[in-house]
């Protein structure tokens, strides 16, 4: 088991992790902007982690004759979650400080601008961009920005786990094909 799920969650975790450094560029000549790099990531993610649904049924067939309950296959899927996040995590703080210089301070100049055209009434928008400061002063903290960039990913692992263990649990989906 151990094995399935170093292999499958670094292979996830190196396609979502490796999309920083391959966007990145596509950031700085504006072919992504902040209007449509959240698909571009979110995508990325759910692609990466449908790796899931292949590790918990590579489990099922491989070890468990094609049956597998919800548990142990939730079990799998989200231990497969967390070595994907964990390298997803770690490659953004490679990226942030490379690739990714100045990101973040572009972000931030992107939510003022945005809560410049929402908000009209000047002590609420003073008000808001103090907030959102604080926020980008405790981003600078790599153990919050860590955590932080662990909740961007966890729970679209968290759902393609559910949704593979509710699936596999049933020995019909995609069962595996006998060989001669």
């Amino acid at each position: 088991m151990k094995k399935i799920i170093l292999v499958y969650g670094s292979i996830a975790g190196v396609i979502v992790g490796a999309m920083f450094f391959i966007t990145a560029p596509l950031y700085d000549n504006g072919t992504i902007n902040f209007d449509n790099g959240m698909w571009v990531g979110y995508t990325s993610m759910v692609i990466a982690l449908s790796l899931i649904l292949f590790g918990v049924k590579s489990y099922r067939d491989n070890f468990l004759d094609g049956v597998i309950s919800f548990g142990m296959a939730f079990k799998i899927g989200i231990l497969i979650t967390v070595v994907a996040s964990l390298i997803y995590a770690l490659s953004w703080e490679v990226a942030y400080r490379t690739v990714s210089k100045g990101f973040t301070q572009k972000m931030q100049e992107y939510y003022v601008q945005n809560l410049k055209q929402e908000i009209t009434n000047e002590a609420e928008l003073k008000a808001e961009i103090a907030k959102q400061d604080e926020l980008w002063e405790m981003y600078k903290n790599p153990f919050i920005r860590f955590g932080m960039t662990l909740m961007e990913i966890f729970p679209v692992g968290l759902i393609i786990s559910l949704i593979s263990a509710g699936l596999l649990r049933k020995k019909e989906f995609l069962p595996n094909s006998p060989t001669s």
